[in-house]
Parts: C-alpha cells; structure tokens; sequence
C-alpha cells in the first residue's frame, strides 16, 4: 500500500467522525455540553494543518483538513449562536 492511500484512508476516519457531531449539532441545537474555546482553538489547528497540507501539495490532508474545517466551523456556529443561551438555562431556545 502507497503513503497516498494510507493518506486517503486516514484522511476518511478522522474526517468522518465529525459527521455525527455535526449532524446532531445541526439537528439537535444542543450545544451545552460543547466547548466554545475548544471549537476556536480547533478551527485554528485545522486551517493552519490546511495550509500546511497546501503548501507540501498532499492531497489526503488537503481533502481531509477542508471537510474537516466545514464540519467543525458549522459545530462552532451552533455554538456561537447559542452561547447566551447556553450559559443561561433558563432561556430556552425559540
């Protein structure tokens, strides 16, 4: 087996245990027990594993580190979105 393939096999576990996070994320709007800083430094990690992918031109870590970043920054928006609500309890959401 090639390092590519191995790339491309990596690249679709770790990417594809975002989907259900996110799904439920996106369907749920339950977004308490999800830590805000842990999403922005996250994002941050990605996008700068993205870049690094981009400039050694490795297409599994390009393709992984992009869906990765989408999943991840649509889990932060929930988050971002709910964050007054989340702090409160009494708020609900609506």
């Amino acid at each position: 087996m090639n390092p590519e393939s191995i790339g491309f096999i990596a690249a679709l576990l770790t990417t594809s245990a975002f989907v259900p996070q996110a799904w439920m994320t996106v369907r749920t709007r339950d977004t308490r027990s999800i830590s805000l800083a842990m999403y922005v430094v996250f994002n941050i990690g990605i996008t700068l594993w993205l870049s690094y992918g981009v400039l050694i031109d490795s297409r599994p870590m390009i393709w992984a580190n992009v869906v990765t970043l989408l999943l991840s920054m649509t889990i932060l928006a929930v988050k971002w979105q709910n964050r007054h609500r989340d702090r409160d309890p009494k708020i609900t959401a609506g």
